[in-house]
């Protein structure tokens, strides 16, 4: 029965054109929640989303958000790297240094010889990536490809 209930959602969905949230991905949560803002919304679509493995069904099928042709696009995992490490980069960015910043540029394809370079500029510009108003993990790496588009040799990296 709530597998019935799930497909006829989903028939629905398919039809809506909802797109996948950043944050949480697609899927049933991504369609009950469309619209709404802040953390508590957000929580519950990515659970309701991991919870009935319906972004599996949502991709292969196209729906609830979903694209089945779709590819994991570099900003996509720099996203979800950042949102589930997020308190790790501001310790590290604070002081320009440490383990989640160095994973961060080479996600990023910073090169070794710049990693120093991009290690100093976000210690630099810390307040600038992690201000108040940038509440997700988009908004920081927005912040961060602003300040990295402002040096020369880190512009190259930037996804502005």
């Amino acid at each position: 029965m709530i597998m019935k209930k799930l497909l006829a959602i989903a028939l629905l969905a398919s039809s809506s054109m909802a797109i996948a949230d950043d944050d949480v991905g697609c899927g049933l949560g991504t369609i009950l929640f469309a619209g709404q803002s802040g953390v508590v919304p957000k929580v519950l679509a990515a659970t309701t989303n991991g919870t009935y493995g319906n972004q599996t069904f949502g991709i292969t099928s196209g729906t609830l958000g979903c694209k089945s042709d779709g590819v994991i696009t570099s900003r996509a995992r720099l996203s979800m790297f950042m949102g589930t490490n997020s308190e790790r980069l501001a310790r590290d960015m604070s002081v320009g240094q440490g383990e989640a910043l160095n994973v961060l540029a080479d996600l990023m394809g910073v090169k070794e010889q710049d990693k120093s370079l991009f290690f100093k500029t976000t210690q630099q510009h810390f307040s600038t990536i992690f201000a108040a108003d940038n509440k997700t993990a988009g908004d920081v790496l927005a912040a961060l490809n602003k300040v990295m588009a402002q040096d020369s040799t880190l512009a190259t990296y930037a996804a502005v």
